[in-house]
């Protein structure tokens, strides 16, 4: 009667390994893997470095940018100044050295960087000054002057300049923050998930170790019942006293393991704030038998090659390579700037009363000149008075020996950071073909651990019934129920391997964070 009874207990056993039973101490708290992964996305340490360098990598695109943004100078002062003269005609009252001027002087600039490499800037000066040289026809003199200058490179800076080159460094930068915090958010998720489920298989082992001591004490029982009967002698209960202080050990070391593994998923999930969660004890939400399915092998490398965030890791550091070797290819070559400027400008003021011609007589001054600080301005209208001016400035160093060794040690990097991409698509195959072949092998374990599990439970059923009509021994009853033991963990063992090798493979393939129905972009806030 007892072995119909424990089989089909026994085949319940597996059913309930996933779910430990009682906690060690007080009530545990259910968290399934959704929360687990949400937790570490929240205060996983690893990710919020990755997002705290994706925001500075992004807070340096915006800054190189800033090279763009027009500068707008403004100046101005008051000087006074009598400076000697080594000449006779030097314009000074009798009895000087030298004239005396004061004036004041305000400038205004507006430059703006363009995207050809060129600067554009407009410029307007105005002043005033006074002075009592014999020579100046005006004083007080208004002077204004307004202009815009051109400086566009034609050969080096025409494509790449040190602001240009800062920007695409900055955007591959991001770039490659932006996907090393992918591949940061992956691991994690990785490792969270690796972890649940050595955590589910470890508490189930205690739950085996449990029911293993259990059958040990029934062993037991049954063993000292029969020696106060006088069937046995009292010698045969030293063999199943020793098995069940021997698997007790089992269980003590099962538990230890199983608070190691809910120790290693909080430090993946919680935050240095999270004193009560600490506490707590975490039973994980196990579903049935996992679902088995083929791997596609070559649709599992493509998607890989396509999604896998360390390949924009490696494509953003080649591309910041080649935007390097581009500007030290670009040093080796002559400068030749084209300048265009134009300039106009205007005068006005009163006749200085200490200026007078050769003969000494008072000077005249033409009326156009006449008038205060707004006449000089209306001149500027009139463009009587203007400046034009279009030249070539080149210049080229000979030797040019640092600008070569700097585009020979570019080429170099670009060539490093090419192979480093090549190296990375090679490990992203291998990895997706290892872990389809794992994923295979632990679902085929699955059905094998099955079959071997229910054969464990037929043996020891059968030798139990062996037992009880005087046809085996302890040892074998024993015996039997260690096997049952070893095919039960084999049992656990496979699912949750199973269930690690299939989140392997969504991280291998880049599918991990789609599976589980996280957004990268959410999650870098």
């Amino acid at each position: 009667m007892k072995s119909c009874v424990m089989r089909p207990l026994l085949a319940a056993a597996v059913v309930l390994a996933f779910a430990w039973p009682r906690a060690a101490t007080g009530a545990e708290r259910p968290l399934s893997l959704d929360e687990a992964i949400g937790f570490a996305l929240e205060k996983n340490e690893g990710i919020v470095i990755s997002r705290e360098s994706a925001a500075s990598a992004a807070a340096a695109v915006s800054g190189a940018r800033g090279v763009y943004n027009p500068v707008f100078d403004l100046s101005g002062g008051w000087r006074r100044a009598k400076v000697p003269v080594n000449s006779a005609f030097s314009g000074a009252p009798a009895g000087e050295g030298a004239p005396t001027t004061e004036g004041v002087e305000a400038m205004a600039a507006l430059s703006q960087y363009l995207p050809t490499g060129g600067v554009l800037s407009v410029h307007a000066t105005s002043s005033r000054g006074t002075t009592n040289g014999t020579f100046d026809l005006l004083s007080p003199a208004y002077q204004t002057r307004v202009g815009v200058e051109l400086r566009q490179p034609l050969l080096r800076n025409r494509f790449v300049d040190p602001a240009r080159l800062s920007i695409k460094v900055a955007n591959a930068d991001r770039r490659r923050s932006d996907a090393e915090l992918k591949v940061e958010i992956v691991e994690t998720v990785a490792a969270v998930e690796r972890a649940y489920w050595n955590l589910a298989a470890a508490r189930a082992e205690v739950t085996v170790r449990e029911e293993s001591v259990r059958l040990a004490e029934e062993q037991l029982s049954e063993t000292r019942t029969r020696a106060e009967s006088g069937a046995v002698p009292e010698t045969e209960l030293a063999q199943p006293r020793a098995e069940v202080e021997r698997r007790r050990g089992e269980l003590l070391a099962a538990r230890e393991a199983a608070a190691h593994a809910e120790t290693a998923l909080k430090l993946l999930m919680l935050g240095e704030a999270d004193d009560e969660l600490w506490q707590e004890t975490f039973a994980p939400e196990v579903g049935g038998t996992p679902e088995t399915a083929p791997v596609d092998r070559r649709a599992a490398i493509e998607r890989a090659l396509a999604a896998r965030p360390e390949v924009a890791v490696a494509s953003a550091a080649l591309d910041r390579r080649q935007a390097e070797r581009t500007f030290a290819r670009d040093r080796t070559r002559p400068t030749l700037d084209a300048v265009v400027a134009y300039d106009r400008y205007g005068i006005s003021g009163s006749a200085n009363p200490s200026a007078s011609d050769v003969s000494g007589d008072p000077v005249v001054i033409p009326p156009d000149y006449d008038g205060a600080w707004g006449r000089s301005w209306e001149m500027l209208g009139d463009g009587d008075f203007d400046d034009v001016f279009a030249g070539l400035v080149f210049s080229f160093p000979i030797g040019n020996d640092e600008a070569q060794a700097a585009e020979a040690i570019a080429r170099h990097g670009e060539r490093q950071a090419e192979l480093g991409l090549v190296r990375v698509r090679k490990t992203i195959r291998a990895e997706v073909l290892d872990a389809a072949a794992t994923l295979e092998t632990a679902g085929q374990r699955i059905e094998a651990a099955r079959a071997g599990r229910e054969a464990a439970e037929i043996q020891l059923s059968a030798e139990k019934d062996r037992y009880n009509v005087g046809l085996s021994t302890n040892f074998l009853v024993l015996t039997r129920q260690n096997d049952l033991s070893s095919a039960r963990l084999g049992e656990i063992s496979a699912h949750a391997d199973y269930r690690i090798a299939r989140t392997e493979l969504a991280r291998a393939t880049g599918a991990l964070l789609e599976q589980r129905g996280i957004d990268v972009d959410e999650t870098a806030r």
